[in-house]
């Protein structure tokens, strides 16, 4: 069945994505710290900062794991779902592929490259992307994730029916 499309994109902003960011790196923070601390005892925390044990491994991969599955189950992170924003493929305003959030982690590197600046001109794109949105084709928007309403063909007429 054809499919009506008729959602207008509204590009989430700087700010809005700065706090859903920082509100992720605090959820991180709640569970990264007390499992360090776990493995490590206080005083090796601080000391062990500086260095990478299988711990620190086993965080990082989990950690990479986890914000691409909420990226690929709900289009989002839970600072981007409490902010109310979400990932789109920026061509179609549809579920980006599994590919295109692999590629946006890995482009996340590049826009942290030069003092972060890959993140900054969020602030001044017209759509509202970061270097990494750019390179794997992908946008950040508001609002919930919306199925275009299907579209009924006309019921045709039969004589029989009468």
């Amino acid at each position: 069945m054809p499919r009506a499309q008729s959602v207008q994109l509204v590009y989430a902003g700087f700010w809005r994505r700065l706090w859903a960011t920082l509100f992720d790196s605090v959820l991180l923070l709640l569970v990264a710290c007390p499992a360090l601390i776990f493995v490590h005892g206080w005083g090796l925390v601080l000391i062990r900062m500086q260095t990478v044990g299988g711990i620190e491994v086993l965080l990082g991969v989990t950690t990479i794991l986890t914000v691409l599955l909420f990226w690929i189950r709900r289009s989002a992170t839970p600072g981007k779902m409490l902010m109310g924003v979400r990932i789109v493929n920026a061509r179609t305003g549809g579920r980006p592929t599994t590919l295109q959030l692999v590629v946006r982690y890995v482009a996340y590197y590049v826009s942290l490259l030069p003092v972060g600046l890959g993140f900054f001109v969020v602030a001044s794109d017209p759509r509202k992307q970061g270097w990494h949105d750019k390179i794997s084709g992908t946008a950040v928007v508001r609002g919930r994730l919306v199925k275009p309403a299907r579209v009924r063909a006309p019921v045709p007429v039969n004589a029989v029916d009468y």
